[in-house]
């Protein structure tokens, strides 16, 4: 885990980083996401399909994957003394394998950057999203935040 005492701390934790628990990704979270994003594409939603595709089974949206780095990273990092934490975009995504349906993800997270601004602090986190018993991470991405003091 990265503690961090106060945002005006974080520039000095640069280059600390953390593994969070696995999580499960399986048909049931692959179907809600599709549900609700109206993306029906076969290789999300129909096994029988998919059985006979370029994966051997369904397999879950790139943007499920990366929309599901705020539960990954949940106790991960943690900074006191801010009170609020904005979201202030992703940079540099990219998807790199697929997550089979029924796969264990987790996120390995690294503070790579904290400049002072003048609401706050400005982070960067960079995420490597890895599917359990992958050679490689299924996703990266950088995402930016404020903490604001």
């Amino acid at each position: 885990m990265i503690r961090v005492d106060s945002p005006a701390a974080l520039p000095g934790a640069v280059g600390s980083s953390a593994t969070g628990q696995w999580f499960l990704v399986d048909q049931g979270r692959i179907n809600q996401f599709a549900h609700v994003t109206e993306d029906f594409q076969w290789i999300h939603t129909d096994a029988e399909r998919a059985a006979s595709g370029p994966f051997g089974t369904t397999v879950a949206h790139g943007l499920l994957t990366l929309s599901l780095i705020p539960r990954l990273i949940d106790g991960l990092f943690q900074v006191a003394g801010a009170s609020a934490v904005i979201n202030c975009g992703i940079d540099r995504v990219r998807f790199i394998e697929p997550v089979p349906n029924g796969s264990r993800i987790r996120a390995c997270t690294e503070l790579t950057a904290a400049k002072s601004s003048r609401r706050g602090v400005r982070a960067t986190l960079h995420h490597a999203i890895e599917v359990d018993g992958g050679l490689r991470p299924v996703l990266v991405a950088d995402t930016v935040h404020l903490f604001i003091t």
